[in-house]
């Protein structure tokens, strides 16, 4: 898969989310921050996730729309949907993982540096899942679990701006990150 380079334009995205909704428009002149999360459940991606819900007034005051896609069904993201405030899109088929050559292999989850968050997500997660609140991840996710997250900053006119490609199952951007960058100034490690 080959790998986009800032400045260059963006595949085309989606028009609806997994509720068959249109994408919410980006803010005028506002920037699309465009996530690839691994499978509906991941614990580490709702960990993640729920920093950027957390923050979601920041970004939305910055000019930044979230757009989450994941290689599950609409059918599996839906649960999740109603819980975040921000679009998540399923690509089954992995036709945008594709596209914007997001990769996967077993350093996802073999990379020491991702343990720490595996941890915290299941932590989390597992009080959860257990009282009812929320759903268990499958057994044999669809895509697999040995997805690399990427994250992408977008343009109004779909000109790629930053790319971030993650080098196992924990490395993405913050918020801090994302606010940095929109904001055109360097981002905190």
């Amino acid at each position: 898969m080959s790998r986009l380079r800032p400045g260059t334009t963006a595949p085309s995205l989606p028009t609806t989310d997994v509720t068959g909704l249109p994408l919410p428009p980006a803010p005028a002149n506002g920037l699309t921050h465009l996530q690839f999360r691994r499978f509906a459940g991941c614990p580490i991606c709702n960990l993640h996730l729920r920093g950027f819900a957390l923050r979601h007034g920041e970004l939305r005051a910055a000019g930044i729309r979230e757009a989450v896609v994941f290689h599950s069904p609409a059918a599996e993201l839906r649960e999740y949907a109603d819980a975040l405030p921000f679009a998540l899109v399923a690509d089954p088929e992995q036709r945008l993982y594709r596209a914007y050559g997001v990769e996967r292999g077993a350093r996802a989850l073999l990379d020491p540096r991702a343990w720490p968050a595996i941890a915290r997500g299941v932590l989390r997660s597992m009080p959860l899942i257990l009282r009812g609140q929320e759903r268990p991840p499958a057994n044999r996710p669809l895509g697999g679990r040995l997805g690399l997250p990427a994250d992408f900053l977008l343009a109004p006119d779909g000109r790629l701006l930053a790319a971030h490609y993650g080098t196992h199952a924990a490395d993405h951007w913050t918020v801090d990150q994302v606010l940095s960058l929109a904001a055109g100034t360097t981002p905190p490690r």
